[in-house]
């Protein structure tokens, strides 16, 4: 079973972003699970979000996993939260920050020895959807760094999932998936 755990912050769409891989991967044939953890429901309170994926029926519901990825989409949380907490010694970090891989790993002893990969998610989202809403540049790092799916077939899920906002707003996330994708490091 594959396990994602992403940590954010209440309004980054972490839960949407869970969805919305979720959305992806239910048309594939394979079972998926995506829900939530909410500390408390206001705006920019630390959260989680998880998704399981399995070829059979997943029947565990609970929180606790030790995850296969961590989705970091709010920089700050590497500092003031434990995401390496029930990790397993091959899960593979991705991290939304300005710093390089080896800059962030310096900063943040827990991450030493780990396989982190770092991508500016908020940067990209504010730069091409006008909002710093880093879910979707999250999922195009993912998709580079995880090798699930081709980029082709992604993007045309994801515009299928998107289609109910405007045009403008399909087309800019888009640009900030692949973007994602091309700097992932």
């Amino acid at each position: 079973m594959l396990e994602i755990r992403w940590h954010s912050r209440a309004g980054q769409g972490a839960v949407t972003g869970a969805k919305g891989l979720a959305d992806v991967i239910s048309t594939t044939g394979k079972h998926v699970q995506a829900f939530a953890f909410y500390g408390s429901a206001k705006r920019g309170a630390a959260m989680t979000a998880y998704n399981r994926v399995d070829d059979k029926m997943i029947m565990n519901h609970e929180k606790y996993m030790r995850p296969d990825y961590v989705f970091v989409i709010d920089p700050a949380l590497v500092h003031t939260t434990d995401v390496t907490i029930n990790d397993k010694e091959n899960t593979v970090y991705i991290i939304t920050t300005h710093l390089s891989t080896e800059e962030l790993v310096a900063a943040q002893p827990r991450l030493v020895g780990k396989k982190v990969f770092t991508v500016d998610c908020i940067k990209i989202a504010q730069e091409t959807i006008g909002r710093p809403i880093p879910n979707t540049p999250m999922l195009g790092a993912f998709m580079k760094v995880s090798k699930m799916y081709e980029m082709d077939f992604f993007k045309e899920s994801m515009q299928r999932i998107l289609a109910k906002l405007p045009q403008k707003i399909v087309d800019a996330n888009m640009i900030a998936i692949q973007r994602a994708f091309d700097e992932v490091k």
